[in-house]
C-alpha cells in the first residue's frame, strides 16, 4: 500500500512539476504568448489560407487642345510647351476625371456593366479578402472597391495613375480598361455639356436675329400688298422724271402760246388750241405733283415708310450676319476647349502576384507586437520598481 501510494504521489508530484515548469516558462517568456504566437498565426494565413492577387496598371492625361493654352511650369507640360506642342494641362479636369472614377457613380456602372461584385467574388479569393455579402450594400461595395483600385494624380506632371487588385489577372486587366472607358465618357460629357454651355448664347442670339429677319422681309411685303407697288423708290424716279417732262412740255406750251399772243388774237383757234393745251399741261403737273407729296397715299409718304422698312431689313440682315459669324467663331474656340484623354501607359496583364506581400505584412506585425510588448514591460517594471 505504502509502495502504491507511493507511486501514486510521486506521479501527481511530477504531473505538479511539469505544469508548474510550463507556467514558470511562459512567465519569464510571456513574449512568446503576445508576440510570437499571433505572428505565426498571422504567418500561417498569408501563407496557407490568404489568396493571391494580382495588379494592373495604367496611366492617362487629360488634355486641351487649344493653340492659346499655356502649358504647366514643370514636367511634361513645360516640355510640351518648349515642343511648341500647343496644348495644355487641364488640372481640374484631370482632378474631375479622377474624382468620378473613384466615385460611387463610377461603381454603379461597373457594377452594372462590367460585373464589378463578380470579380470581386471569385473563387479563387479567401474568405478574408472576398466581399461579402453576395448583394452588399452601396457603400460596402464602394468601400471594398476603394481598397483594390487606386486612382492617384500627380499634381507635377498631371498623369493619373490607375492600379487594380483582383484574384485573377484577366480581371485586373479588363477592370482598368473599364476605368479608361469610363474615363473617356466621361471626358466626352464635359465636352458635350462645355460645348452646349458655349454655344448656347451664341444660337439664341443668331435665332433671335435671324427671327427679325424674317419679322422685315413680311413687313416689306405686307407693304407691298397693301399699297400695291412693289418698288417706291423706282416708281417715285419714274414720277419724277414724269413730272419733269411735263413741266418741260409746259414751258414750251406757254412760249409758244405768249408768242402767239403777240402775232395772232387770242380769239382765233390756233391760241386757243395752244392756251388749251397748255392748261392741259398744267392741270396734269399739278395732278403729278400731288401725288408726289400731298395726302398719306403720296409718293413721297409711301417712299419714306419704304425706306425705313429697308432700312431695318438691313440692320436686321447685319445683325444676322455678325450673329452667325459669332457663332462661328464660338463653335471654333469651343473645339479648341475639347478635351480628350492621352493614354500614357496602356493597361498590362499581370502574371506574377504581387499581393498579398506575406513576408512583409508578418515582419510588420512581429515587430509591432514586440514593440508593444516592449513598452508594456517597460511601463509594468517601473510601476513595480516605484511601488517597491
Amino acid at each position: 500500500m505504502m509502495h502504491g501510494t507511493f507511486k501514486v504521489g510521486d506521479k501527481e508530484t511530477g504531473s505538479t512539476g511539469l505544469a508548474g515548469d510550463v507556467r514558470a516558462f511562459f512567465a519569464k517568456r510571456r513574449w512568446i504568448l503576445f508576440v510570437v504566437l499571433p505572428t505565426a498565426l498571422v504567418a500561417l494565413y498569408y501563407v496557407l489560407i490568404a489568396a493571391n492577387q494580382y495588379e494592373s496598371e495604367a496611366h492617362f492625361l487629360v488634355r486641351s487642345a487649344s493653340s492659346n493654352a499655356q502649358p504647366s511650369s514643370g514636367g511634361i507640360g513645360a516640355a510640351l510647351g518648349m515642343l511648341g506642342a500647343g496644348v495644355s494641362i487641364g488640372s481640374s479636369d484631370a482632378s474631375s476625371v479622377s474624382d468620378y472614377l473613384s466615385s460611387h457613380d463610377a461603381v454603379d456602372t461597373l457594377a452594372r456593366d462590367y460585373g464589378l461584385i463578380a470579380t470581386f467574388r471569385r473563387p479563387e479569393a479567401d474568405i478574408l479578402s472576398r466581399l461579402t455579402p453576395a448583394n452588399p450594400t452601396p457603400e460596402r461595395l464602394h468601400a471594398y472597391y476603394e481598397k483594390h483600385v487606386d486612382i492617384a494624380e500627380s499634381a507635377e506632371t498631371g498623369i493619373t495613375a490607375i492600379r487594380v487588385r483582383s484574384f485573377r489577372p484577366r480581371d485586373s486587366y479588363d477592370l482598368v480598361n473599364a476605368l479608361l472607358v469610363l474615363g473617356e465618357h466621361r471626358v466626352n460629357a464635359l465636352n458635350k455639356r462645355a460645348y452646349e454651355n458655349s454655344l448656347a448664347a451664341a444660337r439664341r442670339n443668331l435665332a433671335a436675329a435671324e427671327q427679325l429677319v424674317k419679322d422685315s422681309q413680311a413687313a416689306v411685303t405686307s407693304f407691298r400688298q397693301v399699297r400695291r407697288n412693289i418698288d417706291p423708290v423706282a416708281t417715285g424716279q419714274a414720277q419724277i422724271l414724269m413730272l419733269q417732262q411735263l413741266q418741260g412740255n409746259l414751258a414750251q406750251a406757254r412760249a409758244q402760246r405768249s408768242a402767239m399772243a403777240n402775232s395772232i388774237s387770242r380769239s382765233s383757234p390756233q391760241f386757243r388750241a395752244v392756251d388749251g393745251r397748255v392748261r392741259a399741261l398744267e392741270g396734269q403737273v399739278s395732278a403729278e405733283s400731288a401725288k408726289l407729296s400731298g395726302g398719306t397715299n403720296a409718293i413721297a409718304t409711301n417712299v419714306g415708310d419704304y425706306q425705313g422698312l429697308l432700312l431695318r431689313q438691313q440692320f436686321a440682315s447685319k445683325r444676322y450676319d455678325d450673329a452667325a459669324a459669332t457663332l462661328q467663331r464660338a463653335t471654333e474656340q469651343a473645339s479648341k476647349q475639347q478635351l480628350y484623354i492621352v493614354r500614357i501607359v496602356e493597361p498590362n496583364m499581370p502574371v506574377k502576384a504581387l499581393y498579398p506581400k506575406s513576408l512583409k505584412i508578418v515582419l510588420t506585425v512581429f515587430m509591432s507586437l514586440l514593440l508593444c510588448y516592449a513598452l508594456g514591460w517597460l511601463i509594468v517594471a517601473g510601476v513595480r520598481e516605484h511601488s517597491a
